[in-house]
């Protein structure tokens, strides 16, 4: 495994600690994720996302969806089967898991939905007004002192 060190990112830029401490945290855990269930992350339009988890043989009442710390979490937990059954092959896997994604800053759950084996999990990046980029109009100094002038003189004549 790599080892990469973030002083350079420390020392040039400011506030960005979760961002750094993320990409440790990921690059210490790279081998140790599990890889059941599979899953996409697809990017359905500008600021919305949707997280598609396989969940065969589960439920919709043995699945969580959680948003916590910054994080969602889906989890899966199976019910106990009623009666023993043989099974020849077992090859569908239904045991308990837990998923976590770390979401960027005012990202948001719109909507979980279960369909044909497979979890749907809509997400929007909604960035507040206050955040988002705006224009600040540029003045001439050479035209503000032309219109206080004209006001000095207007208040003259008065």
């Amino acid at each position: 495994m790599r080892s990469f060190d973030l002083s350079p990112l420390y020392r040039a830029t400011v506030g960005f600690d979760r961002m750094a401490d993320l990409m440790d945290n990921v690059m210490s855990k790279e081998l140790s994720q599990p890889s059941y269930p599979p899953y996409n992350i697809e990017k359905t339009d500008e600021n919305a996302y949707r997280i598609t988890i396989a969940v065969a043989g589960f439920g919709s009442d043995e699945l969580f969806v959680e948003m916590r710390d910054g994080a969602l979490i889906v989890a899966g937990r199976k019910s106990a089967e009623e009666g023993q059954r043989t099974y020849l092959h077992r090859g569908i896997g239904t045991r308990a898991f837990e998923r976590r994604f770390a979401l960027a800053d005012h990202v948001k759950v719109t909507g979980a939905n279960h369909e044909d084996g497979m979890l749907h999990i809509d997400l929007v990046h909604e960035v507040p007004e206050a955040l988002k980029p705006r224009r600040i109009e540029i003045t001439n100094t050479a035209d503000s002192r032309e219109i206080n002038t004209h006001r000095k003189n207007d208040t003259v004549d008065a």
